[in-house]
């Protein structure tokens, strides 16, 4: 029996994954500043602190993967300039933390699995991103850049590496989903902006099936984008999910771009920017979505 180590574990993804991984027959740690809060008989929970740069090495002793998920949430608070720096720190410490530690000691771990986010590129109309298309130079390129920089050093040990660069995850459970229905309890589908810009996106299963490929596919290796074959645009993502979840028993409204950056901020930029990610590469590899269209995803997730 195989064992994972999760960073991040926690969190919309880690817990979805733990889930399945658990299923599979595979034993789970879970790196958490507080290891004694959630500890249960299925799940190990070990300690780790990337501000003091420590981490309990014997459960790293027995993992056979780890997958790296660990990461402030980018939406969670206002931009300012600590929390962007807060942000920053938590995808690169962490990162170090891991391949210092694996660097520096013994250890039987095959591959690291490490999130990303499709953040690394920025707006360019009429243009569909591949994963060789350079990182933007705003502020959550150059943040994913690093993010990605610090834990490829792990490519130095030996250890095969894969990277997902991850679009807005769908889960009833959480995430941005979670904020576009909020509107919709009573009843109104709010369209952000124009409603025009393209949005790339993946329903957590397909996301998590994706992270458990990597796992027992050997030969998944490289930089992936994680989005589903098909993006949308805000208006398509926010009214499909109002006729699957509320038939005709909706009004459709608008926030503004102006209202948006009084409430936001910069990070407005980011709500409004349109991005078209290709998901070909992970394709070419055999992996098939369950659900490639955001029809197929909004039943799923408004059927239960």
């Amino acid at each position: 029996m195989e064992t994972v180590i999760i960073t991040g574990g926690t969190g919309l993804v880690g817990t979805a994954l733990t889930r399945l991984l658990l299923e599979r027959g595979y034993k789970v740690i879970i790196l958490s500043r507080r290891p004694g809060e959630g500890s249960n008989e299925a799940v190990t929970y070990a300690h780790w602190n990337i501000d003091t740069q420590t981490i309990d090495k014997d459960a790293l002793l027995k993992a056979d993967y780890i997958v790296h998920l660990a990461g402030a949430n980018v939406a969670e608070k206002r931009w300012t300039a600590a929390r962007k720096q807060e942000i920053i720190d938590s995808r690169t410490k962490s990162g170090e933390l891991i391949f210092k530690t694996l660097q520096s000691y013994p250890n039987k771990v095959k591959k690291v699995i490490s999130a990303s986010a499709t953040g690394y590129y920025g707006e360019f109309k009429n243009h569909t991103f591949i994963e060789t298309d350079p990182a933007a130079t705003d502020y959550l390129g150059t943040t994913t850049a690093a993010w990605e920089q610090s834990i490829s050093q792990v490519t130095t040990l030996d250890k095969k590496l894969v990277i997902f660069r991850t679009g807005i995850a769908l889960s009833r459970d959480g995430g941005a989903l979670q904020e576009f229905y909020k509107p919709l309890r009573f009843g109104f589908a709010t369209i952000l902006g124009s409603g025009d810009q393209l949005i790339s996106w993946i329903h957590l299963q397909d996301l998590v099936r994706l992270y458990f490929n990597a796992i027992v596919n050997d030969k998944l290796e490289g930089i992936y984008n994680a989005v589903a074959p098909n993006p949308v645009t805000n208006r398509e993502l926010i009214l499909t999910m109002a006729r699957v979840a509320k038939g005709r028993s909706f009004m459709t409204t608008y926030v503004p771009a102006f209202a948006l950056k009084l409430a936001l901020g910069e990070m407005s930029v980011e709500v409004l920017k349109s991005m078209k990610v290709s998901s070909d590469k992970i394709q070419q590899t055999g992996f098939q979505f369950s659900y490639p269209t955001i029809g197929e995803a909004m039943e799923q997730l408004f059927s239960r």
